[in-house]
């Protein structure tokens, strides 16, 4: 039975339970993923570095975004535990709304249950009538990689007090337009504890500190296979209760219970 629902998901911050997300982009990791308990996958758009061997986002069309949707879709339905399964808006792909709700169309039609947008309050209008169309929304705030050329590079935001106050009212903005869950990328760990306090939505951090709602890293990163050197990146597959079995499945389950527990992330992890 399918029971890793938005709805229930959300329920967790209620509880003061947190959930466990992974990205990856291919059916026999979407399985393992699945089935050690994972609460959600995320298809991402930093395929475009980890598959397609690009330098950056930006290049990753629509077109590949469902095509790994619906490989992801087909290990995770493969699984006696299925998952939520999110899919990145790549580069482009919402820059209107009209554009946002047809592109959103493609990544439900191909399996998704919920589709992840980069930007603040500017989307207010699109995330509004995605929900009003049954599509649930994932917003992401702080380093948004589609925005690498206009940061300068991967660099962590919300240092200063108007970057602040900046990122709160956005996610209050996406909040009030139906957002769902809200991912804090490469901030402060406490300003994602004050942007997390002060929404109903679920936070789901990398890089933003212990006190979100959930967390997120990349598949490739927590079995030590990229060579990321992003402070919040930890190798899963050298973990204690790693079995002979199947070790990467015993990975990702390490990491579901290290969120859950709230072993990671641990200071080191996080900024300041």
């Amino acid at each position: 039975m399918f029971e890793k629902t938005v709805s229930k998901l959300r329920e967790r911050k209620q509880q003061s339970e947190k959930f466990s997300v992974v990205a990856a982009y291919d059916a026999t990791f979407a399985k393992a993923i699945a089935d050690a308990g994972v609460d959600a996958i995320l298809v991402g758009d930093s395929l475009g570095m980890l598959v397609q061997g690009k330098r950056s986002t930006v290049p990753v069309s629509i077109e590949h975004m469902a095509y790994h949707t619906a490989a992801v879709v087909r290990g995770n339905e493969a699984s006696a535990s299925p998952t939520l399964v999110i899919a990145d808006m790549p580069f482009m792909s919402y820059q209107s709304t009209a554009l946002a709700l047809d592109n959103a169309g493609k990544l439900m039609r191909a399996g998704a249950n919920m589709v992840k947008l980069e930007g603040g309050e500017w989307l207010y209008e699109s995330v509004r009538q995605l929900v009003q169309n049954g599509v649930p929304v994932c917003a992401h705030l702080g380093l948004t990689p589609q925005s690498v050329n206009k940061f300068g590079g991967f660099k962590v935001q919300g240092k200063s007090d108007s970057a602040k106050q900046r990122l709160l009212a956005d996610g209050k903005a996406l909040q009030e337009a139906g957002a769902d869950f809200l991912v804090l990328e490469c901030i402060p760990a406490a300003l994602a504890c004050e942007v997390t306090a002060a929404l109903s939505i679920s936070t789901i951090g990398i890089g933003a500190g212990s006190d979100t709602d959930a967390q997120v890293l990349v598949a490739h990163d927590l079995l030590g296979l990229g060579d990321s050197p992003a402070r919040f990146v930890k190798n899963f597959l050298t973990a204690d209760n790693i079995g002979e079995e199947n070790p990467v499945r015993d990975a990702f389950a390490a990491f579901d219970n290290a969120v859950k527990t709230g072993s990671y992330p641990a200071p080191e992890h996080s900024y300041k």
